[in-house]
């Protein structure tokens, strides 16, 4: 059995408006056998491709490798957009050794209700998935029975668009309520082209121009939430 733990803290600055919820990193992350293209930092599997995603849509000129400049280029982006990261998995067990969703057991969840509650600025989730079976929608829904609550549907459209109530308590005896919108990515694994060719709105793409492709997809797509404010 591998005890699968996450390598790296949450990423949050006290002006965080937004924060990119996952699971966990790929195992090769907690052991420390990184890939030539590897990045030690949050998402930085070459082949996850959020970082792809946000560096064609901002032309950073990312590097992709275990330099610590490539860790700085990520954060100082994170930074300027007051985006945060907090994957909602803090560690798992899995009987074979990969990167899958469905092979984590045991299950320890991040209390991500906590840090909402800390970093009073953060209004929106962006989970890198949707509500398949220990997907981060699915974990999250999850999390917030603890606490009695629960998402409401703003859109059932890819991404789908929640919200939910969040009392915050401003002193010993003032509580405010704080209105928290989650959207579900299409995740930025190779495993979602499938379920985007299915789409319609991607086969209308494709039909008009047929060099457009499911990474095409999914850029257009984050453009809306890690595009400029």
């Amino acid at each position: 059995m591998f005890k699968h733990k996450h390598p790296y803290k949450p990423f949050i600055q006290k002006d965080t408006t937004k924060l990119i919820v996952g699971t966990l990193p790929p195992p090769r992350f907690s052991t420390g056998e990184l890939l030539e293209k590897d990045v030690n930092f949050c998402y930085g599997s070459y082949y996850n491709s959020l970082w792809l995603f946000i560096d064609k849509i901002h032309d950073l000129n990312l590097h992709y490798d275990n330099s610590n400049e490539a860790i700085a280029q990520r954060k100082a982006f994170l930074i300027k957009h007051k985006i945060g990261v907090c994957d909602i998995v803090e560690s798992a067990e899995r009987d074979k050794i990969d990167a899958s969703d469905l092979g984590m057991k045991n299950i320890k969840l991040r209390d991500i209700v906590s840090y909402l509650k800390q970093y009073p600025n953060i209004n929106t989730l962006l989970f890198t998935g949707g509500n398949s079976k220990n997907g981060p929608e699915y974990f999250f829904r999850k999390h917030l029975r603890d606490y009695n609550l629960k998402l409401e549907i703003v859109s059932n459209e890819v991404p789908r668009i929640h919200k939910f109530e969040l009392p915050v308590r401003l002193s010993a005896v003032e509580t405010s309520i704080k209105t928290i919108k989650t959207v579900s990515l299409t995740s930025g694994s190779g495993a979602a082209n499938i379920s985007i060719s299915r789409m319609p709105l991607y086969k209308q793409l494709k039909a008009k121009n047929p060099e457009f492709n499911t990474f095409d997809f999914r850029v257009m797509q984050y453009q809306e939430f890690f595009g400029i404010d």
